[in-house]
């Protein structure tokens, strides 16, 4: 008997590591130091090696891990990327040096969750969507925005307001926090602002509003922050303020209100969206969805609550904890990305168009934009 139990408990043993999901990071600034602590707070995964080139930010990697994990210790990332001990890999790193850490990992077959913004140009993006095509492991884009609690329920009552007409998000926050080296405060190593963080919206965008984007009209500017700060020689040039509008070949319409100079806004970030039928309001952070239909006049609140599932609720209200539940899901289950390279080259196209559009001062036509790039 003792000894059927013991079989018993070798054979549980051996399914719960093989069920383990084994992690490499590469970077471990603050996003990437958040992947661990989400990870941290599940049973059934392991971070085996870390990777940054910087010293600080690998030290603080070791300190998310606490006694969770012990892992290996690199300064190049490449040092990882053959590691027959891991299952996945999370891109952390600075926007500019996306692609060519993408570029390595299509060498291999490893599982990767590619950070957002996907890459900080269009041919990039582009060259990244269509490598994923062909990779054997799945490759995930880290736009987790979806997953917050508020901005889940109303996608899952969004049949409730009939044919989407209008989308307008508001985002009125504070300014960008400071990254190693200080990379977040030039276009060229970001993106632009548009691309950088506004991803997460034109993503949102793109999910409520029917049909594909096909024009972009866009006024901006740096009014206010990084003004008086120098590096090397250089003023940041990072957009802080910004109205987008989006046109989609539907008919529909999005707009983006942006303002990086509001930290007294009573919310952060207030959205919209407006059907035939009626129309659904909610905040990030909140804990409310409004419904409004149009025959009544009228709408009621439902209550939003944190999904039962997240341990960690982490910078961005326990979606980045939720993302990684769908994404090992998805490994184990050998099935395709929830949040594709699709999604994020379309996310990355309306910025850059945004960018386009504040710069000349024109409307920017998408499919054009698309097609300079295509083939490059």
């Amino acid at each position: 008997m003792r000894l059927s139990r013991r079989k018993a408990g070798i054979r549980s043993f051996v399914r719960r590591v093989a069920l383990t999901i084994r992690y490499g990071i590469i970077g471990t600034g603050m996003m990437g130091c958040e992947h661990i602590r989400n990870l941290a707070a599940m049973d059934d995964v392991e971070v085996v090696a870390v990777a940054d080139p910087n010293e600080e930010p690998r030290e603080w990697a070791l300190k998310a891990c606490g006694s969770r994990f012990s892992p290996r210790v690199h300064s190049d990332y490449r040092e990882i990327l053959g590691a027959g001990d891991v299952d996945a890999l999370i891109v952390a790193s600075p926007n500019y040096t996306h692609i060519d850490v993408m570029r390595d990992i299509f060498a291999t077959d490893k599982h990767v969750m590619l950070e957002k913004p996907m890459c900080t140009t269009l041919a990039d993006a582009v060259e990244v969507d269509a490598a994923a095509r062909a990779h054997k492991g799945i490759v995930w884009v880290g736009l987790e925005y979806r997953y917050i609690p508020t901005i889940s329920a109303l996608l899952e009552h969004l049949r409730e307001v009939g044919q989407v007409k209008m989308c307008a998000i508001r985002e009125h926050r504070f300014p960008f926090l400071r990254k190693v080296g200080d990379w977040n405060r030039f276009n060229r190593n970001t993106g632009g602002t548009l691309v950088e963080k506004c991803c997460h919206f034109f993503d949102l965008m793109n999910l409520v509003v029917p049909g594909k984007p096909s024009r972009v009209l866009a006024s901006g500017a740096q009014s206010v922050n990084h003004l008086d700060e120098i590096y090397d020689g250089e003023v940041p040039d990072i957009l802080d303020n910004a109205y987008i509008i989006v046109e989609y070949d539907s008919g529909a319409r999005a707009m983006l209100d942006l303002c990086m100079f509001a930290e007294g806004s009573r919310h952060e970030q207030d959205i919209a969206v407006t059907g035939d039928a009626g129309k659904l309001e909610t905040t990030v952070p909140g804990e409310e969805l409004f419904i409004g239909k149009r025959e009544r006049g009228s709408g009621v609140s439902i209550p939003v609550s944190m999904d039962a599932r997240v341990r960690h609720t982490g910078f961005h209200h326990g979606s980045s904890f939720l993302e990684h539940r769908e994404f090992i899901d998805a490994v184990r289950e050998n099935r395709p990305a929830s949040v594709t390279t699709q999604d994020g080259l379309m996310s990355v196209l309306i910025g850059l168009a945004g960018q386009q559009s504040i710069e000349t001062g024109q409307a920017v036509d998408v499919d054009s934009l698309l097609a300079e790039h295509i083939g490059q």
